[in-house]
């Protein structure tokens, strides 16, 4: 299927592993120019080298550090992407952190605040730097990660909880704000996928009881995230396909929506 996106250029926050990385290389493949962002130089440049490898039509490919949490780090980034290729027609933010977790009275000020300057500030941050080029393009898809914890929120996370359903509600406004302009904004809400954050969950709660990883994972579908049918993490490959999607040309009736990518780990139908 030829998704009409050849040549244009995409930002992917949080690129350097996991999600971020893997949509990267569906994008690539598609022609998209595609700019890889996240903190640690050393591991974009490798992210870099693992996306040049499945460029077709010449799409480049950039990496460049950026930390959301710093308005003027995000606002050096739009204006290197505006110099290199004119703006980005796509977004896919998907740098974020789990944050502080614990018992909600135990949680302070500053641990509830560094979750929100990541997974909230950190997409108004992008948002607002991004939209103007979109709005000059007349051609925009911003894609933004949200949870399942947005709508089934575990109780030893509630400012990332809290976070994740804000998300869903600043898509939802920017939609009815910029959609006249020919710009689309979407959530999606993984569930338990294979990335390296789950990894090291598995690992510290295979450690801690004794087991193997694979073992670990079985226990903690069965005892934790019992709605999951598919009774496995997702895979990585599963959440990129749907954002390659929805930053096509095919989407273009997609707008204001979240997508729920969870095996069923969410138990409500709505």
């Amino acid at each position: 299927m030829d998704l009409h996106i050849e040549g244009k250029t995409a930002l992917i926050t949080g690129a350097d592993s996991g999600i971020g990385l893997e949509t990267a290389i569906f994008l690539v493949q598609e022609g998209v120019n595609v700019v890889l962002s996240d903190m640690n130089i050393e591991s974009l440049e490798e992210a870099k080298k693992q996306v040049e490898k499945f460029a077709k039509n010449d799409a480049k490919v950039l990496a460049i550090t950026a930390d959301i949490t710093k308005n003027n780090e995000v606002l050096a980034l739009a204006k290197t992407i505006g110099k290199e290729f004119g703006g980005a027609h796509i977004i896919f933010h998907a740098a974020g952190t789990r944050g502080a977790a614990g018992d909600f009275l135990e949680l302070t000020d500053e641990d509830w605040m560094e979750t929100i300057s990541v997974d909230l500030m950190g997409a108004v941050r992008i948002c607002r730097a991004f939209i103007p080029q979109m709005q000059k393009l007349n051609w925009g898809r911003m894609i933004l990660v949200a949870s399942e914890n947005a709508f089934q929120p575990y109780v030893e996370e509630s400012p990332y909880n809290a976070c994740k359903a804000a998300i869903i509600n600043l898509s939802k406004c920017l939609s009815r704000s910029y959609s006249k302009e020919n710009i689309l904004f979407n959530c999606i809400s993984p569930a338990f996928v294979e990335t390296p954050m789950t990894d090291a969950m598995m690992e510290a709660l295979a450690k801690k009881k004794g087991k193997s990883t694979e073992e670990a994972v079985k226990q903690f579908v069965k005892n934790e995230r019992p709605h999951i049918a598919m009774q496995r993490r997702g895979k990585v490959e599963e959440i990129a396909s749907v954002v390659t999607f929805l930053c096509s040309e095919h989407a273009s009736y997609i707008n204001g929506t979240n997508i729920r990518i969870d095996g069923g780990a969410v138990a409500s139908a709505f």
